[in-house]
């Protein structure tokens, strides 16, 4: 049986950022490129995978579309950061994105563009997006671009947002110093001469040459948004458009920075309202669930919507290895209401399968969207004990399990399942517990399985006891030590 699960590509696939299109009859996905285990951010170059839009079960890898070598700046930026594609009036598609280096704010803040005859490539290096005297685009932070071609005009935003700007104990000389600091391409008197701020979203149109702008970029959101409907949402980076119907959807990172959020607006760049949030990817939010309650390890987020054959998705990343630096792509089915709302959606391990899983074969561990101790951190936590997926040795797994670790899983179409079993083996920590099934967080175990020390991958299956229906699975260790966790099956 044919299914796919979160992340949707393989698990030694790393591709955040994930802006999708439709091409002809396929789905593109184009993205950042992460290593497995990586020391920074987006270490490898660009590659996509891409899918009927009548079956989003089947992934194909396109391969690589574009080498970071290939840009000019290559000799002091060697990271391609979140890109976007669009398709130009010409037919041929278009690859923005910005170089950065070591620093985290070490970035060009230049724009680039490749070009290509195919969705799929390969790219190849056009120039960068400049002003009509030929020198680059640097108004204001030229960060994480987004572009749509809407009935024939391309338009382009950007940006990026700090909450430093609406601290109101810091003086206009304190807020300066901190941007120069922050971002050191940026000039004292460029700061100065930009009444209404570096930071925040902008917009500016494009000629057809997909290089040169129309005129000066401006903002589509205020920089401060006190007092405002974006103040506890305010956008922080990751842009990204669409239209839908008659409205724009303007899709960003929250500066909670593990939230997708969105406004909405009749224009392309102007009167956007905020919406909400789409996506947590620790579930914040839904339901009222608080920061400290969030169902997995959190960290920044960055992806968009997509209507593929008639449906609704988001598409986002998730974090694995303790780290920022090795994000996974997922994505959900969501609905826009008829009032142009959407609803956040929970994040899932059945993702685009177009409904549950089946309790069927072997699963591996790592397609879990529930894994929480009780104490899940936002952001990087290496050095400390916490569950999390992990590879060594070409495998990927689950690793530091103990007392108390809940790894869930959504959904399982249960029909007479007879066998419900585990792949472990013991941690740093010699084990001695059991592994509680269940299907609820806190719900009643419908089977023990017993563990013991077991230096390699060990298998134990028990007979279940649970009723037919459609029903998350949870994992909970109870007992001592620790133990890795590679799959589980019935």
């Amino acid at each position: 049986m044919q299914q796919v699960f979160n992340p949707y590509l393989p698990l030694n696939e790393y591709i955040p950022d994930a802006e999708p299109h439709v091409f002809g009859d396929r789905v593109y996905i184009y993205g950042s490129h992460d290593k497995e285990n990586g020391e920074k951010f987006c270490m490898l170059d660009y590659v996509t995978y891409s899918a009927s839009i009548y079956d989003l079960k089947n992934w194909r890898y396109e391969g690589v579309i574009y080498k970071a070598s290939c840009d000019p700046e290559y000799d002091k930026y060697q990271y391609m950061y979140a890109p976007d594609v669009v398709k130009g009036n010409d037919g041929r598609y278009y690859l923005y994105y910005s170089m950065a280096g070591e620093h985290p704010h070490g970035c060009s803040y230049k724009l680039s563009v490749a070009v290509s005859d195919t969705p799929s490539g390969k790219f190849k290096y056009l120039g960068y997006v400049k002003n009509p005297d030929g020198t680059p685009l640097s108004d204001y932070l030229v960060f994480d671009p987004a572009l749509i071609n809407d009935n024939g005009r391309i338009r382009l935003y950007y940006g990026m947002w700090f909450d430093f700007i609406d601290d109101n104990s810091l003086s206009k000389e304190d807020i300066i110093k901190k941007e120069l600091e922050m971002f050191p391409k940026k000039t004292r008197k460029e700061i100065e001469n930009t009444p209404d701020g570096i930071m925040g979203a902008v917009t500016v149109e494009l000629c057809d040459d997909m290089l040169t702008v129309k005129g000066k970029p401006y903002h589509i959101i205020p920089e401060s948004v006190k007092e405002t409907d974006f103040e506890e949402h305010p956008f922080f980076e990751a842009s990204s458009i669409r239209r839908v119907g008659d409205k724009y959807y303007f899709v960003y990172s929250s500066f909670k920075n593990h939230s997708l959020a969105y406004a909405t607006s009749d224009f392309p760049d102007r009167d956007f309202k905020y919406g909400g949030v789409i996506v947590s990817n620790g579930d914040i939010g839904l339901n009222g669930r608080k920061d400290a309650d969030r169902l997995m390890r959190t960290g920044n987020i960055h992806g968009s919507i997509e209507n593929i054959n008639g449906e609704w998705y988001v598409f986002y990343h998730r974090h694995t290895h303790k780290t920022e630096f090795s994000r996974q792509a997922c994505a959900e089915k969501i609905k826009i209401l008829e009032d142009g709302a959407i609803p956040q959606v929970e994040i899932t391990s059945c993702g685009l399968n177009g409904g549950p899983l089946a309790c069927e074969g072997e699963y591996d561990a790592p397609i879990c969207c529930n894994l929480t101790n009780g104490r899940m951190p936002h952001f990087a936590c290496v050095g400390v004990r916490l569950p999390h997926i992990t590879s060594r040795d070409g495998e990927r797994f689950i690793s530091e399990i103990e007392q108390g670790t809940l790894i869930g899983y959504k959904y399982f179409d249960f029909k007479d399942t007879k066998r419900i079993g585990i792949a472990y083996r013991s941690g740093d920590i010699k084990p001695d517990g059991e592994m509680i099934v269940k299907l609820a967080p806190n719900g009643d175990a419908v089977a023990r399985i017993k563990i013991k020390d077991a230096l390699l991958w060990t298998k134990a299956d028990v007979q279940p006891e649970i009723p037919n229906g459609i029903y998350p699975l949870y994992f909970e260790y109870r007992g001592t030590g620790s133990i890795e966790l590679k799959s589980f099956y019935f």
